[in-house]
């Protein structure tokens, strides 16, 4: 009796700390979220409207505005991105109602070819374009008099970079359908282009919405492109890097990546306001549309995704024939001489290393942060409630914010004298931070989804069984995730192998990233060991891929055997 006694004021105690710490966590997560996140881009505001004295001052935007070649710049960068808009969706567009509407065989391959461009740093189209239309390329004559170095070439390495973007949001909005409309229009003796008038069009247009959106801001604030192949072909993004690397005059870079955050946030308010207003396209009556073999409708856009696969690939392998032939044009005889020459002399090799690390500490950081604080805020119902909404739209912003504009704001608050943080600048840990925060939107919705798709009666029943939560989160809540879990971490592994922006800003010469050794290489002419360092970068990501596709397969198969049985 007397030990059963001694037992309960030990167990009570136990369990009122295990009911704060989920308040603690929470509220640690939104104050790093504020220190990485809000307070540079408030230093950034802060620093876009102040003189030199540190006084409220408007006088940075006059002579933003008194510059010869900023109008010019801030016309180039919108309409460069309204036309790789209109090119770029419709084509993801069409190859995913291939995938989608279609009975195209090998669809499987044919998607992901489609989203090849995603293993390597945007750099690499900009690098093959060059080689396929440029002074020595080899399809130089099919631009004429054009030339690829300027607002051609940034237009068609754009849509390579941004089409897979597109692809992805299309595949999802063109995945479900009500089959009973399609029924309804047969039964009317609908033409194939009226159905699709009428029915595909107007089911799809969120998504279509979305995906011009996000290509949009994509194009806007794309840095990697225009420096390669632009020329003297003025946009925002280069004139940012002009400003801050060129002439350390980073409250006229202030100025100028507030400019191009602006038009990034506006795409992202009314993409929000779009999907507030859409509606489920498939009902608990729905009949799931199965398309049905035609060969007038799938023997063309067979042939067109053969041709869209064809021009996605070759990008690739232009690139990858590019690291291999010893001078090009000249003498065209292969050679591994740009991976050991080439990379030791520019003395580049360790920058594959530098990002080697940086990925790998980016999956081990980002992934049990971006979850926990999604868990914390869907399972749980610690803290202050005020703060999970907080949370919320703070995990929002980054999807908003280009990598130069967050690169900015870093430099102006961590690179800041009295900032007791200041000591991270130009180190790993920092540009780990910044892929972190950078990708961090997509990765929490990751998150969210899969978290709202478990019942809250598993949570119901812990508690009725006195389980912390803790052991539901390890034993029940983790292995069902595991699946976006895994998914989380692969996707900020690619990102930071390939990101640029984001961190040519933040880099010194002991952790330069591979990406940016990219820019360092065709900047000093060197474009062989450019597109060697690509070429290695795209291999590793696909190896990764890999990787990550045979793990998620044994892990699932061996923890949730589960989902096999159902099946």
């Amino acid at each position: 009796m007397s030990r059963s006694t001694l037992a309960i004021p030990v167990r009570a105690n136990s369990s009122s700390w295990s009911d704060r710490l989920p308040g603690w966590l929470l509220v640690a997560a939104a104050l790093l979220l504020c220190i990485f996140l809000l307070l540079p881009i408030g230093m950034l505001l802060a620093g876009s409207v102040q003189d030199d004295q540190g006084q409220f001052s408007l006088t940075r935007f006059g002579e933003f505005a008194a510059t010869p070649g900023m109008g010019t710049a801030v016309w180039n960068t919108l309409w460069v991105a309204v036309v790789v808009t209109l090119i770029s969706v419709p084509l993801a567009f069409f190859y995913a109602y291939a995938i989608q509407r279609a009975c195209v065989p090998l669809r499987g391959l044919w998607r992901i070819v489609g989203l090849s461009a995603l293993l390597g740093p945007s750099l690499v189209g900009a690098i093959s374009f060059i080689q396929w239309f440029g002074t020595q390329g080899v399809l130089k004559s099919w631009l004429g008099d054009n030339s690829v170095y300027g607002p051609i070439g940034i237009i068609m390495a754009t849509v390579y970079a941004s089409f897979p973007h597109a692809l992805m949001i299309l595949v999802v909005a063109l995945a479900t359908a009500d089959g009973r409309l399609f029924e309804a229009a047969d039964a009317l003796s609908a033409s194939r282009w009226r159905k699709f008038l009428t029915v595909t069009l107007p089911a799809a247009r969120y998504g279509l919405i979305s995906a011009a959106l996000v290509v949009f801001s994509y194009s806007v604030s794309e840095f990697g492109i225009p420096k390669v192949i632009g020329g003297n072909f003025q946009v925002l993004a280069v004139e940012i890097y002009v400003q801050v690397v060129g002439q350390q005059n980073f409250g006229r870079g202030a100025v100028v990546a507030l400019l191009l955050l602006i038009p990034v946030l506006v795409a992202f308010a009314v993409d929000w306001r779009v999907q507030r207003r859409q509606q489920a396209s498939l009902t608990a009556r729905a009949v799931p549309y199965v398309p049905r073999p035609d060969w007038h409708r799938d023997l063309p856009l067979l042939i067109y995704c053969m041709l869209m696969a064809t021009a996605m690939l070759g990008v690739l392998v232009m690139a990858a024939y590019t690291s291999l032939v010893s001078y090009w044009p000249y003498n065209l005889k292969l050679t591994t001489n740009h991976y050991i020459c080439g990379l030791a002399e520019a003395g580049v090799l360790d920058a594959y290393v530098n990002s080697l690390k940086l990925a790998v500490l980016t999956a081990l950081v980002g992934t049990p942060f971006i979850f926990l604080t999604a868990y914390l805020i869907e399972k749980t119902r610690a803290g202050p409630s005020w703060l999970r909404p907080v949370l919320q739209a703070m995990a929002a912003l980054p999807m908003g914010v280009p990598g130069l504009v967050l690169g900015i704001g870093y430099i102006l608050f961590f690179n800041h004298p009295d900032n007791p943080l200041n000591g991270l600048y130009h180190t790993l840990a920092i540009m780990v931070v910044a892929n972190v925060v950078h990708y961090y939107t997509s990765c929490h919705l990751t998150a969210l989804t899969s978290l709202k798709s478990i019942d809250r009666e598993f949570e119901a029943v812990a508690a009725s069984l006195k389980v912390s939560q803790f052991t539901t989160l390890w034993r029940v809540t983790l292995p069902v995730c595991l699946p976006a879990v895994l998914d989380i971490s692969r996707y900020l592994f690619i990102n930071a192998m390939t990101t640029v922006s984001a961190l040519v800003f933040l880099y010194s010469p002991q952790t330069l990233p591979a990406s940016v050794s990219i820019l360092n290489l065709d900047e000093a002419g060197e474009l062989g060991p450019a597109a060697a360092m690509a070429t290695l970068i795209v291999l590793t990501s696909t190896i990764v891929s890999l990787l990550y596709a045979f793990a998620s397969h044994f892990l699932l198969h061996r923890h949730q055997a589960w989902r096999q049985l159902k099946r």
